[in-house]
């Protein structure tokens, strides 16, 4: 039973693996839910079998750190496809991102942040109305967006790399930098990030809507819920967190380039779609994409372990895209493929 404000109806889910409903599943649909944390399981071991030093925990938490900025762009993400739709402009809002907070910072120090991240969400909120108010499919809109964030990064950026003064850097983002108790602040920030948006889906109306739009659109609009309000919302807060993994790129390293977070996307909705939240919507969430984002992090450091060109895990993660969705997606949502 999905729960709704006050005033709204609630409506039952079906008996059906996709929506996490227990009733009436076989044991393989009750095991294919355990399958992310299995899968992580088994590859650290894979990997730790190799090189035990592997799984030393300095190591694990290295690993953990290099993803932070995927995780937080994953994550905006996993918001959009709950509701069942798609994003395709975060890696182009954080390149811009990298570029405006590097031309931002001599000016206006650590608020640079706060700006780019504000463009994000205006960023997402435009790829939401063009979806909701013209009706246009949300893989065209997001491109779209994304398109104009990217030639906005190339123009702001004279199409080349810029860099961020030494010590305007540590000035404002020094404290992204350390660590505490050997806990680096990167993978700190990451996990408050995903706990805010964990919070969102989880314990707001907001959430409680998002999952009401992936389950089923129609009767959450038979329900009375302003469905394209909160669809937008979904879209802003999926710009925004791409504008905090652009953010925390351009502090790693110290400057901003239309083509720093290259290569990132097709990773991100990897992580969302292994980690348990299927094309379809309405299952699944943050802390699915938390196990997701490990498993491309392993799988990411088994190619370097294993000496598997860049190209070669390109075409793995095309690969793995394509099993996720083929393995996840709820048919009955889709009479037909076009």
């Amino acid at each position: 039973m999905v729960h709704l404000p006050a005033g709204l109806k609630a409506f039952s889910l079906r008996s059906h693996p996709a929506h996490g409903v227990n009733e009436g599943l076989t044991y393989r649909e009750r095991m294919r839910r355990h399958f992310p944390w299995i899968t992580l399981v088994c590859g650290l071991l894979l990997v730790g079998l190799t090189d035990v030093r592997f799984l030393s925990p300095a190591n694990l938490l290295g690993l953990a750190t290099d993803v932070a900025p995927l995780l937080i762009m994953a994550i905006g993400i996993t918001l959009v496809i709950y509701i069942g739709s798609i994003d395709l402009s975060s890696q182009s809002i954080a390149n811009m991102t990298t570029v405006l907070t590097t031309i931002a910072l001599p000016a206006f120090g650590v608020v640079s942040g706060v700006l780019v991240v504000a463009a994000g969400f205006l960023c997402g909120a435009i790829s939401g109305m063009v979806t909701t108010r013209f009706k246009v499919p949300s893989f065209i809109s997001t491109l779209a967006v994304g398109g104009i964030a990217l030639s906005i990064g190339q123009y702001a950026s004279g199409q080349q790399a810029l860099h961020m003064d030494t010590v305007q850097r540590q000035q404002a983002f020094g404290w992204l930098l350390g660590k505490t108790a050997g806990i680096p602040h990167e993978l700190m920030a990451a996990i408050i990030v995903a706990l805010l948006a964990w919070f969102i889906q989880s314990h707001t109306i907001a959430g409680r809507i998002f999952k009401a739009i992936g389950t089923g659109e129609p009767v959450a609009v038979a329900s009375g819920i302003h469905v394209e309000r909160y669809k937008i919302l979904a879209f802003a807060l999926s710009g925004m967190f791409a504008a905090m993994a652009g953010v925390m790129f351009s502090v790693r390293l110290s400057g901003g380039s239309p083509t720093l977070a290259e290569g990132f996307l097709l990773p991100a909705i990897v992580a969302v779609l292994v980690g348990g939240t299927p094309l379809t919507g309405g299952v699944g969430g943050v802390a699915s994409t938390v196990i997701g984002t490990m498993i491309v992090a392993v799988v990411r450091a088994s190619m370097i372990y294993f000496n598997i060109p860049a190209t070669g895990q390109q075409i793995f993660f095309g690969i793995v895209l394509i099993v996720a969705i083929a393995s996840t997606i709820d048919r009955s949502k889709m009479l037909t493929v076009k």
